[in-house]
């Protein structure tokens, strides 16, 4: 197939200008220019991918501690007939699994030692049909959790920071009935420990029978019921479905909801580290500026040898930007190549350099997850391949068109 010949020139241009002495400086300007849209692109590629991988990570965490959808009494008392609730959920195709549930924030205490914690109280069987951390639990630390048997599963960060263990005496502070009482503590027995491998969740949640919650705060109930669904990306859809059909006396929130404020700093951070990682393969694309106004500094005879043939000014800037827009290639895929591979090892890398350094990158305690995950995904690789293209065949434009503007008479003047 017999190419145009500004592709070919073009084309020539960019292989050779390395193996021409003269052309040393310039050759090395380009190949820099290559280098940095091409580093720019893998860490777009592969900060996202970590962001993602960090996302995914924590939601699928997360969403093995909570529910998918949490129905709860719009006044905040017991559901008048949890039963007929109940029944009326299930009919909804997405739903999976319902348990009851109250979740009330206390003081948990052991000896001088208190820790704030969220005690949820469930129904064993149900409960294991909506969230996989109780169904992951041992079977007979389960059948520990009867109703008056005054038993408590602990996080494990939260049953280390009270220095409890299984068989160990725990007290949950338990709210006056009356305005002018004194707070009194009631007495459980640890039955166990959970992990849920979320910092959030292990070291702040406690697990109790449903009927031992609702006698400690009163409720004289199931505060609510928890949902989990057949696909967890329906939720916010299910979720205005069941309000719209249950009506205003109880309140519907989803999983993206129950924790809204994580997950839309999530989503500014991720946008916020695109534009500057964006902004980084803009310079480095617009790099090739300069390459190419050396480039047409340095071919003017060539270009004006090129006019007197009979080549056009458009030929002449098709010639630089072919030039310019291969570079921005040759740059843009080599990053994405680079980054994809990083992004799809990055956990067999990360390691590596955490034993090089002998530290650790994600302490557990501060960043919920201790190893660093990585999720490269084409809604995310497209458009920065796309937006690199687009930004080489910017840069080539005024160059290209500075090109065609030589004047022949007086590139050939002095040769």
């Amino acid at each position: 197939m017999k190419l145009p010949y500004e592709w070919t020139v073009g084309w020539r241009y960019v292989r050779n200008a390395r193996g021409m002495q003269r052309n040393a400086f310039v050759s090395f300007i380009a190949a820099a220019s290559m280098a940095g849209i091409a580093l720019g692109v893998a860490a777009l590629i592969i900060v996202l991918s970590v962001m993602n991988g960090f996302q995914r990570e924590v939601r699928d965490r997360m969403l093995g501690a909570i529910a998918h959808v949490e129905v709860i009494d719009s006044g905040g008392r017991a559901l008048p007939d949890p039963a007929a609730l109940t029944a009326q959920v299930r009919r909804h195709p997405q739903v999976a699994g319902v348990a009851p549930f109250i979740a009330v924030p206390s003081m948990l205490a052991r000896g001088e030692l208190m820790r704030g914690a969220l005690v949820r109280g469930i129904e064993p069987a149900e409960e294991a049909q909506v969230t996989p951390m109780v169904q992951a639990l041992p079977a007979d630390m389960l059948q520990r959790l009867q109703p008056g048997s005054k038993q408590i599963i602990l996080g494990r960060e939260l049953a280390r920071l009270l220095e409890a263990k299984a068989g160990d005496r725990i007290a949950i502070l338990r709210p006056s009935e009356s305005l002018n009482g004194a707070p009194r503590f009631v007495g459980f027995t640890v039955a166990g420990t959970f992990d849920a491998g979320h910092f959030e969740y292990d070291s702040g949640l406690a697990l109790v029978h449903l009927q031992d919650a609702a006698e400690v705060f009163g409720t004289g109930g199931a505060a609510g019921l928890q949902l989990r669904l057949v696909d967890l990306h329906q939720a916010y859809p299910v979720a205005r479905q069941l309000a719209y059909e249950i009506g205003p006396e109880v309140v519907v929130r989803d999983w993206t909801r129950t924790n809204r404020n994580w997950f839309e700093s999530v989503q500014i951070q991720k946008r916020m580290i695109g534009i500057i990682l964006t902004l980084i393969v803009a310079v480095a694309a617009f790099n090739l500026v300069s390459t190419l106004v050396m480039t047409v500094t340095d071919k003017r005879a060539d270009i004006a040898i090129l006019r007197t043939l009979g080549a056009s000014p458009r030929s002449i800037m098709g010639i630089f930007v072919v030039q310019g827009a291969a570079a921005g290639i040759i740059g843009t895929f080599s990053g994405a190549a680079i980054g994809l591979a990083i992004a799809w090892n990055i956990d067999v890398i990360v390691p590596a350099i955490e034993r090089l350094l002998g530290t650790s990158f994600l302490p557990a305690s501060i960043y919920v997850i201790s190893r660093m995950p990585s999720q490269p995904l084409m809604s995310d690789v497209v458009p920065i391949v796309a937006v690199s293209l687009m930004l080489a065949f910017v840069a080539t434009l005024y160059p290209s068109w500075r090109a065609s503007r030589v004047n022949p008479a007086e590139a050939l003047r002095y040769e």
